[in-house]
């Protein structure tokens, strides 16, 4: 898989640090321990930039100049890291040039952000969301899925059944296009509805469009817990999609979710790395916390009751038949997520209510926690933080070396401003799980050869020069769950494409981010 980014000059000229011409740079980081992006410790050295690109690693020449130095004794030089799930589609599609910065991102040194995740999409394609970003600029640079979601709503709405066979070409038309688009692969989130509603095979066939075009499947697993077919027979649907379809298959956020798979992690990871023994491409990225973040509809309510959009949704909360039926499946579905004291009412509560437990919502309002949550959910929902997964899964995952770092960044969620920083904080500084090498390793330059993104999460010469400088000592989450998006410390500078978006830890207001467009394999039109 091999990306383009438009704009660049024709040829880059690397020059090394040996001839007169090499000595003068645009910028110059002197004295900070590089990682390379590879699984290498680390090692002093300067690195030089000119326009977009690294043109310099080492120890730099007598008399070097630069229009602009950064000093970075006592920290580190890490490439631009690389968030591979994210929702930070709002950010980057805004009017308010602030806004798509994505300060977030930026100040855990996170350069390159994947969009389009779970299923949902801009839109049907992703050729207009790149052409906004080439147009008014963004933080970060994008590369996006097309979502299966998003294309099943264009094609057929919200219905719970099979697609007819013109429905079914409309999606593989909506799919090919965005290949052809630059999009990264096809996304699914086979736990939300209406995808919920797809068959197997539907999605095969829309993997086969996105793997004659060298794309990959990404998904959100039909099932992380035990709601229907449980965990490890939803990692087995996708690896079987994979095989099907003769695609690279990701699993987004990997986890066990729930009291009712607690201690899954050995058998979810034998089961994937049998499919790669046998000859499958697999992958998975992780965010380093044991909360997950959805809404609460979709934790709590039956498939069946959320088909054909809220309106629909709505009648049957207000229908005392069909409430019958739905109120027992909220009951197991709040027991399976560990009880209303693990559900944490976030963004989109009701004011009163907003940064309670559902078990405290409850008390205040009066009312059974059930009750408490169709309150709620008759009001307009509420995204959740809910406390579902246990310490020694997250850690068996997490030292996979085929899991990389991600977010997941969602309102409302700490994970939106603080994951990386949280997973070198806790995970690298404290706890010792992963070296501060491996640490960077899978936050960049792995996650750059997962996904064929040539030239990034690297620092070597020729690579693009995304890279931020952080502080060891002080590189750390502040955000928290009733304080999501307060910004991490620690990072001095992060530069997006040869230019400054993050200077002496503050943000520049400098748009450089850039569209990734994936070169389909396949022809286009």
């Amino acid at each position: 898989m091999k990306f383009r980014t438009l704009g660049l000059a024709a040829a880059v000229v690397v020059l090394s640090g040996g001839g007169a011409a090499a000595q003068t740079y645009d910028l110059l980081i002197r004295g900070g321990l590089v990682f390379d992006g590879s699984d290498d410790p680390p090692r002093r050295a300067d690195v030089g930039i000119r326009q977009d690109r690294i043109v310099f690693v080492g120890a730099a020449p007598s008399g070097a100049k630069a229009d602009v130095e950064v000093s970075a004794e006592g920290k580190w030089v890490v490439p631009g890291f690389i968030d591979p799930h994210t929702h930070y589609l709002a950010d980057i599609s805004s009017r308010d040039a602030q806004r798509r910065r994505v300060e977030a991102a930026l100040m855990q040194g996170v350069t390159t952000v994947f969009v389009g995740n779970d299923g949902t999409s801009a839109s049907a394609g992703v050729g207009d969301l790149f052409r906004r970003i080439d147009q008014r600029g963004v933080g970060p640079n994008v590369a996006s899925y097309i979502g299966f979601g998003t294309i099943r709503r264009a094609a057929m709405g919200q219905a719970d059944r099979a697609p007819d066979a013109a429905e079914m070409a409309r999606m593989a038309t909506f799919a090919a296009q965005a290949m052809c688009e630059g999009a990264l692969g096809l996304s699914t989130g086979l736990f939300y509805a209406p995808q919920s509603y797809a068959t197997t095979e539907e999605v095969v066939a829309l993997a086969r469009t996105v793997a004659a075009h060298g794309g990959l499947y990404d998904t959100h697993l039909r099932d992380e817990s035990s709601y229907g077919i449980g965990l490890v027979a939803a990692v087995g649907e996708a690896l079987d999609i994979g095989r099907k379809a003769g695609v690279p298959v990701h699993i987004a956020h990997i986890k066990a979710l729930g009291i009712d798979v607690h201690g899954a992690a050995p058998a979810v990871i034998a089961q994937i790395e049998t499919a790669q023994a046998e000859g499958l491409t697999v992958h998975a990225d992780q965010y380093p916390w044991d909360a997950s973040g959805t809404g609460l509809g979709a934790a709590l309510l039956p498939r069946w009751a959320q088909a054909d959009g809220d309106d629909a949704l709505l009648a049957r909360l207000n229908d005392a038949e069909q409430l019958a039926r739905i109120r027992p499946a909220m009951e197991d579905n709040l027991r399976r997520r560990g009880g209303p004291d693990a559900i944490l009412l976030t963004a989109g509560a009701l004011g009163e209510v907003r940064g309670k437990t559902l078990a405290q919502a409850a008390a205040y309002w009066g009312v059974e926690p059930v009750e408490a949550a169709l309150r709620q959910l008759r009001a307009g929902g509420s995204s959740i933080a809910s406390f579902n997964q246990i310490e020694t899964d997250i850690r068996a995952f997490m030292t996979r070396p085929w899991v990389v770092t991600a977010s997941d960044a969602s309102a409302g969620h700490p994970r939106r401003a603080a994951s990386f920083a949280r997973l070198y904080d806790r995970y690298v500084r404290e706890g010792g799980v992963l070296s501060a090498h491996t640490f960077v390793h899978r936050s960049s330059g792995r996650t750059a050869a997962l996904f064929g993104l040539e030239g990034r999460g690297r620092i070597g010469e020729g690579d693009y020069a995304d890279v931020a400088v952080i502080d060891p000592d002080n590189y750390a989450p502040r955000a928290t769950y009733l304080d999501p998006d307060a910004p991490a410390t620690g990072v001095s500078h992060v530069i997006v494409n040869g230019r400054m978006a993050v200077s002496e830890g503050r943000l520049t207001g400098d748009l450089a981010g850039r569209p990734l467009r994936r070169v389909s394999q396949a022809a286009c039109p």
